[in-house]
């Protein structure tokens, strides 16, 4: 049995590094980190936000857990384990403003009891289902009374800086974020903002004046370094700050620029009720046959048949989409009825790699997990049609995500494709559901289909295990 691996996002952080051993997930504490982490825990804080779910629970462990890893370790700590790991520029605009308020909840229930945060960072958020979580337990340290805070510029370029591309310009900022994996600079939404939303006191302070003053100290200004040297901030106007920013960021909204191709997709699709019932049934009895621990649904939309899978055997979803609308409406469907459903942005030809330090600080999505299960409905003649991929690949890639699922194929006279057809010489003389069930029982069982429209749509449950 190998031992315990280091995860390899935290090698930045000089207070204790991240370890996989099994199931399990431990954190060791440095001896320089430990008198800290001594103090906070003695608040009482950890506890009382773990118990709410608003930080991640962790028990002091034996040394010996980690072995060899844990030489130089003061402590070690195990934590409870998040599901999934999901990246900012993974989140759609609602997920991001969720882990922004959680930030600036603890960062204000910490200051109240003379503790503070030490930097800002979007990666120490996780969620599960449609929950954020904080994880990084070492973040937390003694407050210095008159103490600056530290993590502003962070905060701004990791939380709200994405966030207000969204709701000033209608630019989802997942291509940006995953591009720069440090956030979005502020200098870049200053130089964006039409001269008249500078008069904004919200914008001045978290924008237009920092923006000024990271040019300057760029610039190596001597006035500027020495004034952040002996700049004080009391504590009443550092909470001010913490609680002005999180009236600001609840107000946010995407910018309304019209409903997405597939947003409505729910309530405009062309199923007739009856066809919408045998799908239903059909994933119903999937899901209830094979019970996945963790169910991938590709091109998830509103989240209709993520609810379906979990109120018939799924323990928990994560669902992709590519549309920004479809999945805000995935994350109201998630919140509003307490589903173990997380919805990510994902480009299913074009996802996330793995990336950062060494390429592996950031991994791919499958490197984080696989999934026990797939659904993949209305998705296929997406990647096939609309972005090229040859169907026999399609399929082999579907295939090899899970060893169950229920792909729907979509044929080629359905008003959909018709509509990614529209614009476009139709040169896909190979699309055919023969090619598709050819492709498919080369890769796995099909353990059964059903024709579920009029137009012809079918879906194939699938099993390679």
């Amino acid at each position: 049995m190998s031992g315990p691996l280091v995860d390899a996002g935290s090698f930045r952080d000089p207070s204790g590094h991240v370890y996989k051993a099994g199931n399990e997930i431990f954190r060791t504490v440095s001896p320089q980190a430990a008198e800290h982490y001594a103090f906070v825990k003695g608040t009482g804080l950890l506890d009382d936000l773990a118990s709410r779910g608003l930080v991640v629970s962790s028990d002091e462990v034996d040394r010996s857990a980690l072995g060899e890893a844990a030489d130089s370790a003061q402590l070690v700590l195990r934590h409870s384990r998040i599901p999934f790991i999901s990246y900012p520029y993974e989140w759609p605009f609602a997920l991001l403003k969720a882990a922004a308020l959680l930030h600036l909840e603890i960062q204000i229930e910490a200051l109240e009891r003379g503790v503070s945060l030490s930097d800002a960072s979007a990666y120490n958020v996780q969620f599960n289902g449609p929950n954020p979580c904080f994880i990084d337990i070492l973040s937390f340290r003694r407050y210095e009374e008159g103490e600056l805070w530290r993590g502003h510029r962070q905060f701004c370029e990791q939380f709200l800086n994405p966030l207000l591309l969204r709701s000033l310009f209608g630019i989802p900022h997942n291509a940006w974020f995953r591009g720069r994996l440090e956030g979005i600079e502020t200098e870049w939404i200053a130089e964006l903002l039409p001269w008249w939303r500078k008069f904004s006191l919200n914008i001045a302070a978290h924008v237009s004046l920092p923006a000024r003053l990271q040019r300057k100290a760029t610039a190596n200004s001597e006035e500027i370094v020495a004034r952040a040297k002996h700049a004080v901030l009391p504590k009443r106007s550092y909470l001010g700050m913490l609680r002005q920013l999180q009236g600001w960021i609840k107000g946010l909204q995407p910018r309304d620029t019209g409903v997405t191709v597939w947003q409505d997709y729910e309530q405009t699709h062309t199923y007739a009720s009856n066809e919408e019932t045998a799908k239903r049934r059909f994933i119903a009895e999937f899901t209830g046959k094979v019970k996945p621990q963790m169910l991938w649904d590709l091109g998830c939309n509103s989240g209709e048949y993520s609810e379906v899978a979990l109120e018939n055997g799924a323990g928990r979803v994560i669902g992709f989409d590519i549309d920004h609308g479809a999945l805000e409406r995935s994350y109201a469907r998630a919140t509003a009825k307490s589903l173990d459903m997380l919805p990510l942005y994902q480009d299913a030809a074009n996802p996330s790699p793995s990336q950062g330090w060494y390429e592996k600080e950031r991994p791919s999505v499958p490197q984080r997990g696989g999934a026990s299960a797939i659904i993949a409905l209305a998705f296929e003649h997406h990647l096939a049609i609309a972005r090229n991929v040859p169907l026999d690949q399609v399929v082999s890639w579907l295939v090899s995500l899970a060893p169950h699922g229920v792909i729907e194929f979509v044929q080629k006279s359905d008003p959909t494709v018709q509509q990614l057809l529209n614009l476009r010489e139709d040169i896909f003389t190979d699309y055919t559901q023969e090619a598709f069930e050819a492709a498919l029982n080369k890769k796995a069982r099909i353990v059964r289909s059903e024709e579920v429209a009029a137009t012809g749509r079918t879906l194939f449950w699938f099993d390679r295990s």
